[in-house]
């Protein structure tokens, strides 16, 4: 049992939580709970019926749980909501209910069943931090906020989320206090839109105290079933809005819903398909012949999550960018063709991986997630012997990137035009301009780089400090014996199952390369990491009479930053950025600071080094997120260690740190 697991009995049929000592919904009728006291006292139906074509709603919860509102809401949504409008929801859950639990709760209401089977298509054991959904092509989203609630509301981003409707559901005050708050209500209130609803099953006096207190005007009215009363109201007074780092905000855009994609690999790709997704005209400009020539264009690719028990910016990046590429996996890609969750063992080579892998084992994530093995429970997973346990990664496993990259090029709304090798990018004022070496140009006034290390070539984006890595994998012809490998195997190197006959393994790492011919050199140096990570596939491939020389393999550019995080967002004038934040330490509530010099339009999702197939598809759904002004799928927090900027403000930071001219 982990330390997120709900503790969930079954009484007469109907999930209650023995933690918290509290039902999930009412048991007179949870279906009828919902409509009453949420969708009714938010007037929901009436609200979302007169909204424009193109207008977004966004819900919040408190208290996911089983996800009946979520689900219900969404139903009323589909039956009131204009076609074309936007139903964002953010939901916070503590402790998520297991996938098998989860779809036992919700046979409970066969008139759900399309949603319900819909959620649980996408739902699996979640880990901590934020996890994004989505519903009926993009109309509906879910951004799941897995912990705390007073944790993960306060890493809202208020300026893009800016909820019109709560529902506040978590257990009875009395049994759950602390989702009942002075400091909870306080951020509702702050994220809040003007006029903000919300409706609650409970009158306890400390909710009614604690919403007037923060802001929220209350009114006690007719509850459900065995329950005489409950709340609901509006956002009378609204907080000050709180101080935000100009260097960090995101420009909002106002303009047509046209942009320009540079990069046809899984970053760029990921990209056009999300900006597609909600009505933009996209063009994808890719240098090369075809789509996935570059990096994205490996045989192979694994959903490699390398995580670091102190979770970091990038192991939580990881892990919300892991859970989301694997969620889209098994909606866009053939199984078994194009991907396979085969599971991936990463094994405890030395005294270091080993205390790692003990210290992510000691986080408490689900199971399902990660869990410990020992060297026989790894080599009967992965089918073969290996010399060491580590970590199982049940879910995870290997991908066609160019399968993938194909089939997000192909989302209606995007238009793919390859040899298009663009050397000039520049702005007229009011739209940028992308003129290829062979003479042809584009125009739109958006433009999103996605071109790795070759961004670096145009002058707008020349300070950023992206540093190319080559390497290379090796492809060996399968044998009847190496067949037995049935999962991805890592370590210092790593292997998959076969795809096609073919055996992926590798990969190296140049980092002062220059060109990128494939050489014997490293497939040798592919050879012997495959020794060490398991001899017996080594042997079953053939040992000894394996020959450098007989394999072929691929080479390409890696693209990374100093601190190893992509970079994903809006561009400032790099040129002005000093002259505007002379001593950016100064800047603050009480001295806010002038906009940032923006690039008008321009964005990047660079960088992503050996982990693109993890980081970049979430990365596009940030970028299209917030081109479009809706809930971001990350924390602030991230939000502020992804963007461009940073490595402008920590240069001006220096520049003026204590000691400096």
């Amino acid at each position: 049992m982990t330390a997120s697991s709900p503790l969930l009995d079954w009484q007469d049929g109907q999930p209650v939580s023995t933690r918290f000592g509290d039902v999930y919904f009412s048991r007179d009728s949870g279906l009828d709970e919902t409509h009453h006291v949420f969708l009714a006292h938010n007037r929901l139906a009436e609200r979302w019926a007169a909204l424009p074509a193109d207008g977004r709603f966004v819900l919040g919860e408190t208290g996911f749980g089983t996800g009946l509102n979520v689900l219900c809401a969404w139903q009323l949504w589909r039956r009131c909501a204009p076609a074309g409008a936007r139903l964002h929801v953010i939901s916070t859950e503590k402790y998520p209910i297991p996938p098998e639990q989860l779809a036992r709760a919700l046979a409970l209401w066969p008139e759900l069943a399309e949603f319900s089977q819909a959620l649980l298509a996408q739902y699996a054991a979640l880990g901590p931090g934020w996890h994004r959904f989505s519903f009926d092509e993009g109309a509906v989203t879910l951004t799941l906020l897995v912990g705390d609630a007073l944790d993960t509301l306060p890493q809202l981003d208020a300026a893009s989320s800016a909820v019109d409707a709560w529902f506040l559901d978590g257990f009875a005050p009395a049994r759950n206090p602390e989702l009942w708050s002075p400091a909870l209500f306080a951020q509702l209130a702050r994220l809040s839109a003007p006029g903000a609803s919300y409706a609650t099953f409970t009158s306890a006096g400390v909710v009614k105290r604690g919403l007037a207190e923060a802001g929220f005007s209350v009114r006690r009215v007719a509850g459900f079933g065995s329950k005489r009363h409950m709340l609901c109201g509006e956002l009378a007074a609204p907080p000050a809005p709180a101080w935000r780092a100009p260097w960090f905000a995101w420009p909002r855009h106002t303009g047509q819903r046209r942009a320009l994609v540079l990069g046809g690999g899984i970053a760029g790709a990921a990209a056009a398909a999300a900006l597609a997704r909600r009505g933009w005209a996209v063009t994808l400009l890719e240098q090369k012949a075809a789509l996935a020539d570059g990096a994205s264009g490996n045989a192979q690719g694994v959903l490699h999550t390398k995580l670091s028990p102190h979770l970091t910016p990038l192991t939580r990046l990881l892990l919300s960018g892991y859970a989301y590429s694997l969620r889209q996996l098994p909606r866009q890609l053939r199984a078994g063709e194009d991907w396979d969750a085969c599971g991936i063992v990463q094994q405890s080579f030395d005294a270091d991986e080993a205390q790692r892998h003990a210290g992510l084992a000691a986080l408490g994530l689900p199971e399902a997630l990660l869990r410990p093995v020992d060297a026989a429970q790894a080599s009967a997973l992965a089918g073969v012997a290996l010399p060491h346990g580590g970590l199982w990664f049940a879910q995870g496993g290997w991908v066609h990137p160019p399968a993938w990259v194909r089939q997000l090029a192909a989302t209606p709304g995007v238009t793919v035009c390859c040899g298009a090798d663009i050397v000039a990018l520049e702005h007229d004022g009011e739209q940028w301009q992308a003129r290829a070496a062979d003479g042809r140009q584009w125009q739109a006034p958006v433009v999103v780089a996605a071109n790795a290390h070759q961004a670096g070539q145009f002058s707008q984006l020349a300070h950023l400090p992206i540093k190319p890595i080559r390497g290379q994998v090796s492809h060996a012809p399968a044998t009847e014996a190496s067949l037995a490998l049935r999962a991805v195997v890592c370590g210092e190197s790593y292997i998959s199952p076969a795809r096609h006959g073919r055996h992926c393994f590798g990969a190296t790492f140049r980092f002062q390369a220059e060109q990128l011919a494939v050489t014997t050199e490293e497939h040798q140096e592919n050879l012997d990491k495959l020794a060490a990570l398991s001899p017996d596939v080594w042997r079953r491939l053939g040992g000894e009479a394996l020959s450098a020389q007989a394999l072929d393999g691929r080479s390409g550019w890696r693209a990374t930053t100093p601190d190893y995080l992509p970079l994903v967002g809006p561009v400032a004038d790099a040129a002005a950025f000093a002259d505007v934040y002379p001593a950016p330490e100064r800047c603050g509530p009480r001295q806010p600071g002038p906009d940032a010099p923006w690039l008008p339009g321009l964005y990047v999702s660079l960088a992503h080094g050996s982990r693109g197939l993890v980081t970049a598809p979430l990365a596009g759904e940030l970028l299209a997120a917030m081109l479009n002004h809706e809930p971001a799928p990350l924390p602030q927090p991230l939000l502020d260690a992804l963007h461009p900027n940073r490595f402008l403000w920590r240069a001006q930071k220096r520049r003026h740190a204590p000691g400096r001219a």
